[in-house]
């Protein structure tokens, strides 16, 4: 058998198999969120009304059989794209009309791009204006939404171009260590973005203004202190013209952090409840987890190109995958483009791991902000935010731990109640 045909075995199998284990794993959630959501659960029943447990409950569902439909065609691109031809079909027309070269292959990685947003096209909207709207939460408009994919579009080709170019010329030219000196200018380029991101790019789809509160930012500026952190600024950004969702976050690397409340989330939350909100973040911060984050991310990408520079030389890797590699052209753009599909197929297996820390990091934020703020208060905001995020309080335990990367409130209430 060769090698060829065993990775076309192996890459069909693990499709198929992550394709069960996604179905039985959205399953196990309808089903267990259907069977709880006539009564709240006694921890929350104090404080959760039926009506907003039930909301919860119908949101998570419709959310979960929505997944189910676009997971299975999800599934039919990869195989169109790959074992049934379609990407092999794309190159050589390209081939054809533009002949070998950087320009076939940059035009290769956008017109996949380009066909790829369009078939996902219609999932999205339908999440966007129905499903979202359905339960209170799309606020956009089709005109800001119109305007927000353009300048997304505009600016993924202004920043993706560039550097994909220049992994594309780094591939050809710097040789055997080739993805080496891609991994360096793929972290240098993450480092620049976050860098970049706060004072450049956010603004062009979001007004940002400082925090006005008076009251409030003196308590958020003296918990910084406490903390030992220090930002650029303090800034309430007007996510209520796209969604009703509420969250709070920090941005940026270095001299040009900030942190930024979305100003649904001050209008749910009361001053002590924001400062508790905050103290978790700067837990996440106290902890180094970003940092530690950022470490794990350059290491598994440093793993991926010393992979990818490997299979990237073996023929059974793109005929596995249903393409024909050129043979007087450079295959740079079909081997990124084979590694991005075929990484997330094997890799869904080991998805519980990373999530697993996650929530591992989530209780050590937790912990740290009930020991510099209230506990009750960091307890009323969470309620508040599941609440209003229409988050079920009754999510199946082994979805969670395959998934999810918080949480579940019980288990969070549950350790502050303890701590």
């Amino acid at each position: 058998m060769s090698y060829s045909l065993i990775f076309t075995i192996a890459f069909a199998a693990a499709l198929v198999a992550g394709l069960l284990v996604k179905f039985w794993l959205a399953t196990r959630q309808v089903r267990h969120v259907a069977q709880h959501r006539g009564t709240v659960p006694a921890a929350f029943a104090q404080t959760i009304t039926l009506a907003a447990h039930q909301k919860a409950a119908d949101y998570t569902i419709a959310k979960a059989r929505f997944g189910l439909v676009e997971m299975a065609w999800g599934a039919a691109l990869l195989l169109g794209w790959t074992l049934l031809g379609g990407l092999d079909v794309l190159n050589k027309l390209l081939l054809a009309w533009i002949g070998g070269g950087m320009a076939q292959q940059l035009a290769l990685l956008a017109a996949f791009a380009a066909i790829g947003g369009l078939l996902e096209l219609p999932f999205t909207l339908w999440q966007t204006f129905r499903l979202e709207e359905r339960f209170g939460f799309n606020k956009m408009t089709w005109k800001l939404w119109l305007a927000d994919t353009l300048k997304s579009t505009l600016l993924g080709a202004a920043i993706g171009l560039p550097i994909a170019a220049l992994i594309l010329w780094l591939m050809g030219a710097a040789g055997q260590l080739w993805w080496l000196w891609s991994w360096g200018a793929w972290m240098g380029f993450n480092l620049l973005l976050m860098l970049i991101y706060p004072t450049f790019i956010a603004p062009l789809f979001n007004k940002f203004k400082p925090l006005d509160d008076p009251t409030l930012k003196e308590r958020v500026t003296a918990l910084m202190k406490r903390c030992g952190f220090a930002a650029k600024g303090l800034f309430v950004m007007d996510g209520s013209t796209r969604s009703a969702h509420a969250n709070a976050y920090f941005t940026g690397f270095g001299a040009s952090k900030r942190v930024v409340f979305y100003d649904t989330l001050l209008r749910q939350l009361n001053a002590g409840e924001v400062e508790a909100v905050l103290a978790h973040e700067l837990g996440h911060f106290k902890h180094r987890h970003i940092v530690k984050r950022l470490v794990a991310m350059f290491a598994l990408s440093l793993a991926g190109f010393a992979l990818l520079g490997w299979v990237s030389t073996q023929v059974w890797f793109y005929t596995g995958l249903g393409v024909q590699p050129n043979m007087t052209a450079p295959n740079s753009a079909l081997a990124l483009l084979l590694f991005m599909i075929a990484v997330p197929v094997f890799g869904f297996f080991v998805a519980p791991l990373p999530a697993r820390l996650s929530r591992k990091h989530e209780f050590e934020a937790d912990a740290y902000a009930v020991a510099q703020t209230s506990g009750a208060d960091l307890s009323a905001a969470l309620l508040k935010l599941y609440q209003d995020n229409a988050s079920t309080l009754t999510p199946d335990p082994v979805f969670v731990k395959f998934y999810y990367s918080h949480p579940p409130a019980s288990e969070r209430l549950a350790r502050m109640t303890a701590a």
